[in-house]
């Protein structure tokens, strides 16, 4: 089907307004397809149109009356002719289940046999459930029918009734846009509270009814708070009746905004132990979703180029929300450690754009978009923003926004309208600077004999005089800081701190959007004064500096693994021991450096620390699944599994004993026998994805084909274990085994394309490319791939994306050896 462009839905919106949907989704035809029936009223200024609509077979299309040729339909499109002033439109059709995370999902728990599905209609996939003139300014309310098994239950936009045996409706919504339309219907184990006269409800699949249970106190306490704070700062109450949080299974996003029934992958339901930051990011992700409630939902943008600031605002809302309401305090440390490194990461690569872009893509193109600056950046400039104009006028603004454009669309034009009546002055050239305009300031510190001097230098390709509001600290050999508020808005500018600190940081708040980088005194001070700063979010500010200068060949990666070597036997946040390991993982050891040695060292440091962290501690878990991960002690893992020499305060539940199963994979220890018998032990959907990963790790040529076979002609294999084919599939340790297959990518990787659609494909195409294959000719053959332009656009962006991390690491390799 071909990507609606901007100007087809511009003259599509000039022609028609939309009245109501009456959909009636019919879930009891079988295991491969369901009913749809949709009718739509509209009125049109404009004699013709056209219908999106994706079926396995369009059985009957009606028009005032007058059938339509199903014929006609042509790659998802139905041209509409003879249209009148007003018009009733019924679309009789048979769709496909879809295993992709996309349209409505069919899953089969295999705990249990117990079948779920879902409705995800975001970003073009709304034609895959219903008929629709499918974008974003065609909002519209919704009437939906459901007909389902007697023993299900039913969840959607409005409040649904059960009418009868298996039958369904649900009240009338709101005017929607197409794709926050939902359902949700299975045998779901259900939870119901209520707060402020709002009906809440939590649902999860029955086979996580004990760990739902459990964990619904938190997930309640965290929306009542936030329901709250929201309705205290937008003085707008919560518009769209109940509000339902459904917990569904083999979700590609970590949730998804739907009005009055948001959708969130279910392993945020634990059932296993988790950190006290895996539980902190569940309650932002509640957040994040209920601040759409009123931006994005209840207004929304009028094409997907302003899509940007409806996550940029959740992210930025879940992160001062979750610290102003709830008990959960270390929202900003993890925007430093991991969200705003995703957002550095992705702003320079070739692929880096404006926050704000003009509205040129197509709709698949606009989702290419949906990375690192549409999230954190965005937030990070928000965070500027409110900074800059005082929380009176920023949240004035916001206000009037919401109240002018209720149910309806809007542009940022039209935001920025608002801030600039609520008092804001010269926003439309901060906003030039800082959201049209592509790429991030390096922010650099040298001393002088009186002071410090800060210098701002904008990228050459993309120049801009961005002001940034910061705090400068300046530490002494035991840690204790002094932090001066810095205006920078020259590229140098003097500030008044004492040149003889130890170390002297850039943003020690993390306050602002830049690369930061540190003096040749701080770096040599580094490795002895950082693990004495108490504040966290500073910790993180020198991590992210050093991560970010090694990337950049400025700085060896020696040093950065010396410095992270010598954090984790003290660092008491587990969010930081976890990014410090992810960083390793992912960048240092069989990318940057050599694997071993430094594999050897890194587990060393774990295992000590092992022996001295606190039992039953969040850290604990982090620095357990850590050493689980790096070591090759095979006998002391193999005793884990069976019991024995486990930590005090150490659970091995069905997710560590996993994580304890893929390394002994991994290393060959085990083989398909074992994995299988862990899967007997945990015979559920979330154990069948962990052994998909682990015997893709297996060391066999016969495991590496039979997970490439899975990963790049497998139409039918469920998302998760697809992502997990891919996640095992590569390893340093295996480079030799799996080296044909880096050729094989390159031929093959454009073919998943015909397989599968929307968010996987491109996902697909991150996940498998060769990461440690760190060769010029890798790079040349990626090159080449993504300049073949009759390759769809997102798997071109992923292999682009990877590419420019890959001639990364080949630059710090060329500079610092490998």
């Amino acid at each position: 089907m071909p990507s609606l462009t901007i100007d087809g839905a511009r003259t599509r919106a000039a022609a028609l307004s939309v009245q109501s949907y009456d959909v009636d989704l019919d879930l009891t035809q079988g295991e491969r397809t369901f009913g749809s029936t949709t009718t739509i009223r509209f009125t049109a200024s404009s004699p013709s149109s056209w219908l999106d609509v994706k079926p396995d077979e369009l059985t009957s299309v009606t028009l005032n009356g007058t059938p339509v040729d199903v014929a006609g339909l042509n790659d998802g499109r139905l041209e509409l002719s003879d249209l009148q002033p007003e018009n009733e439109l019924v679309v009789v059709a048979s769709m496909l289940y879809s295993h992709d995370g996309e349209g409505l999902h069919r899953a089969v728990d295999a705990a249990d046999g117990l079948v779920y599905t879902y409705a995800m209609s975001f970003l073009d996939a709304a034609p895959r459930i219903f008929a629709c003139f499918d974008q974003p300014d065609l909002k519209a309310p919704y009437r939906m029918k459901v007909t389902a098994p007697e023993d299900w239950l039913v969840l959607g936009n409005g409040a649904a009734t059960q009418v009868s045996p298996g039958r369904w409706e649900l009240a009338e919504t709101q005017p929607l846009s197409t794709y926050f339309v939902t359902v949700v219907a299975g045998p779901y184990h259900q939870r119901t509270d209520s707060h402020d006269g709002i009906p809440l409800s939590v649902v999860s699949r029955q086979s996580l009814k004990d760990a739902l249970d459990r964990e619904a106190a938190d997930i309640f306490e965290v929306t009542k708070q936030s329901f709250d704070e929201y309705h205290r700062m937008f003085g707008y109450r919560y518009p769209f009746g109940e509000y339902h949080q459904a917990f569904v299974p083999e979700f590609n996003a970590g949730a998804m905004e739907n009005p009055g029934c948001v959708t969130f992958r279910d392993q945020m339901v634990f059932r296993s132990a988790v950190t006290d930051g895996e539980r902190s990011s569940r309650a932002r992700t509640i957040v994040h979703e209920m601040a759409h409630q009123w931006f994005g939902d209840t207004v929304t943008m009028k094409w997907w180029n302003d899509l940007w600031l409806n996550e940029s605002f959740a992210e930025y809302m879940a992160h001062r929300v979750s610290t102003a309401a709830t008990r959960y305090t270390d929202n900003w440390i993890d925007f430093a450690y991991i969200r705003k490194w995703w957002g550095l990461q992705s702003d320079q690569r070739s692929s880096t754009h404006p926050v704000a872009a003009d509205a040129v893509k197509d709709a698949l193109a606009s989702l290419d978009d949906f990375d690192g600056i549409s999230y954190a950046k965005g937030a990070a400039v928000l965070k500027q923003l409110a900074a800059y104009l005082g929380d009176d006028v920023f949240l004035a603004g916001v206000n009037a926004h919401i109240a002018a454009h209720e149910f309806g669309n809007a542009t940022f034009a039209d935001l920025l309208g608002k801030w600039t009546e609520a008092g804001a002055v010269d926003i439309e050239g901060w906003a030039q600077s800082w959201l049209r305009t592509a790429g991030v300031d390096t922010i650099s510190a040298s001393r002088t004999a009186t002071g410090i001097t800060l210098q701002r230098k904008a990228p050459a390709e993309f120049p801009a005089a961005r002001p940034h509001k910061l705090t400068v600290g300046g530490y002494d050999a035991d840690g204790r800081g002094t932090t001066v508020d810095v205006l920078l808005d020259a590229d140098v500018v003097e500030v008044a701190l004492d040149p003889s600190a130890a170390v002297v940081i850039p943003d020690a708040g993390d306050d602002t959007w830049a690369k930061i980088r540190l003096d040749a005194d701080s770096l040599a001070n580094l490795p002895a004064v950082l693990p004495k700063i108490a504040d966290g979010v500073t910790r993180a500010v020198v991590l992210n500096s050093l991560r970010d200068a090694i990337a950049d060949a400025e700085l060896d990666p020696k040093l950065g693994f010396e410095v992270i070597l010598g954090l984790l036997p003290t660092e008491e946040s587990d969010i930081a021991v976890g990014t410090m390991l992810s960083w390793a993982n992912a960048h240092l050891l069989g990318v940057y450096l050599p694997y071993e040695p430094n594999r050897g060292r890194l587990a060393e440091v774990l295992a000590a620390r092992l022996e001295t962290v606190p039992a039953g501690t969040s850290v604990q878990l982090s620095v357990v699944r850590g050493f689980a991960r790096f070591t090759d002690d095979v006998e002391r893992l193999k005793g884990w599994l069976a019991g024995d020499g486990v930590p005090e305060g150490v659970t091995m539940d069905a997710d560590l004993r996993w994580i304890v199963t893929l390394q002994l994979a991994r290393l060959g220890a085990i083989g398909t026998p074992e994995i299988d018998a862990e899967l007997e032990r945990d015979a559920s959907s979330e154990g069948v994805v962990h052994a998909t990963r682990c015997r893709a790790a297996l060391p066999t040529a016969a495991a590496k084909e039979l997970a490439w076979t899975q990963i790049m002609t497998d139409a039918d294999i469920a998302n998760y274990e697809l992502y997990a084919a891919c996640d095992g599939f590569w390893h340093p340790t295996q480079a030799d085994l799996t080296a044909p297959y880096v050729d094989r990518y390159f031929a093959e990787i454009a073919g998943t394309d015909k397989l599968r659609s929307g968010w996987v494909v491109a996902t697909t195409a991150t996940r498998a490319f060769p990461r440690f294959a760190i060769e010029q000719r890798v790079a040349d053959r990626a090159g080449d791939l993504v300049a073949d332009e009759s390759l769809s656009s997102g798997i071109r962006r992923a292999v682009g994306d990877s590419a420019d991390d890959l001639r990364r690491a080949l630059a710090v390799r060329s500079r610092f050896g490998a």
